[in-house]
Formats: C-alpha cells, structure tokens, sequence
C-alpha cells in the first residue's frame, strides 16, 4: 500500500535487562526495527505478522498496535540505509524512499523461548539492552522509545511479567524488570509486600545453595489469577 508501512518493537528480558530486537542493515553501520510494507491484499494486523516472521523468523506473537508516526521529515535521515539496498533494483530503492506512515506495534516475549534470525537485508538479527542501543535509521529511536512509555503507562493493564519472565524466578529478578520499565529505584520491602499482596504468585522451595547468604524463594505466576487482574488493573501501581 502506497505511504503505509508497520515497524515493531518485541522486547524481551533476560533477568537483568530488558532488550529490544534490532536488525543490523548490511554494509552500514545502522539498526532497526523488524518493519516493511503493507501488501495490499493482506489488513494490517495480518501484514505486520507476516512482516515479523519475514524479518526475523518469529511468529505467533502477540502484537499490538500502539501509535501511528507520521513525521513530514521522518524518511530525511536514511540515505545511508538507502546504500545498503544497492542488490534493489532503482525502482525499490524509490519505492522506499517516499514517505510513509507507519504503524507501531510491540510484542513481549520470552527470550529463551525464540531464535531469531537476520534475513536477506540483515547481517545481524539480535537483542540489545534497551539503555545501550546502536544508532537506529529514520525514526525508529523515537518508536522504541514511545513503545516503552506506553509499556509504562498501561503497567497495570498488560500482562508484562506474565509475558516476560520465566515460569519461575526470584522476587529480585521480578522486581529489577519493574525497575527497568519504570525506570526507578524500588524499595525492595515495599515492593515484595505490593506483588504480595495482589495474590498473583505461587511460592516454591528456596533454591539451593552453598554459600553463606540466605537462598531466595522461587515463584511462578498463577495464570488464571494474573489474567483476572490484568483485566480491571492489576493494582500494582
């Protein structure tokens, strides 16, 4: 579809940061979003999947469409990018430097869950943490950046940990991917009492351990409890 393209932000969290998948474009020094155009006979919610698994082989993810972007200078700083798509022919290459609107999307998952892979117009397809990203093409700071707001605004009302976390983890592991998201220092008291409280969590045995600190407990969400209050506002801020 002429001037409508979709870009993705799909973040993910390794228990210390929370990290972004980016594509490293061939023969420049430039990453970017998963992202491509709308094909005409497909409705946007079916292209940007279908752009997701072409960009970095994952598929059955959850997206969701957070803004529009439509900046009348968005395409102006891409020239670089432009030379790594010198295998197009020059009527791609024009195709590509209109203008468009694009879509934004995220997804949360599970890094141990994927495998990502670069495609044809990628040398690299990896996660970078979210504090140290690489100089990114167009836009696409600036729609990385606004997906996390949004991650921050709706913390109550998206299933975040459910989604990110392991099946099982510490309470510090639960409360750094808080802190990460909401870009704060948590007390780590207050925190524990807070996630407590809600009911979410089921409790396992302690891990094991050989050295002289107290094991911390191991939890996992209870899903059915966590899907109900993610329903109304989970509460927690």
């Amino acid at each position: 579809m002429p001037g409508i393209s979709a870009d993705a932000v799909i973040l993910g969290y390794d228990g210390k940061d929370i990290k972004a998948l980016l594509l490293k474009a061939k023969e420049v020094d430039y990453w970017m979003l998963p992202g491509g155009f709308i094909e005409k006979e497909f409705d946007l919610n079916t292209a940007v999947h279908r752009i997701v698994k072409a960009r970095t082989g994952l598929e059955q993810l959850y997206l969701q469409q957070f803004q529009f972007f439509g900046k009348a200078d968005r395409n102006a700083h891409q020239k670089e990018h432009l030379k790594s798509l010198h295998q197009l022919s020059l009527k791609a290459r024009t195709w590509i430097s209109q203008r468009f609107i694009t879509a934004g999307y995220f997804a949360l998952v599970k890094i141990d869950d994927v495998l990502p892979k670069a495609d044809l117009f990628s040398d690299r397809c990896e996660w970078i943490p979210v504090d140290q990203l690489p100089p990114l093409i167009i836009d696409h700071h600036e729609i990385l950046q606004t997906a996390l707001l949004y991650l921050r605004r709706q913390l109550n009302y998206l299933p975040i940990g459910l989604n990110l976390m392991p099946e099982k983890f510490t309470m510090p592991q639960l409360q750094n991917l808080y802190e990460g998201i909401m870009k704060q220092k948590l007390d780590r008291g207050n925190f524990q009492r807070k996630i407590l409280k809600l009911d979410i969590l089921i409790r396992h045995e302690k891990l094991k351990s050989g050295g002289a600190h107290k094991a911390p407990y191991l939890y996992q969400f209870d899903v059915e409890k966590y899907n109900e209050k993610v329903k109304d506002g989970i509460g927690f801020v």
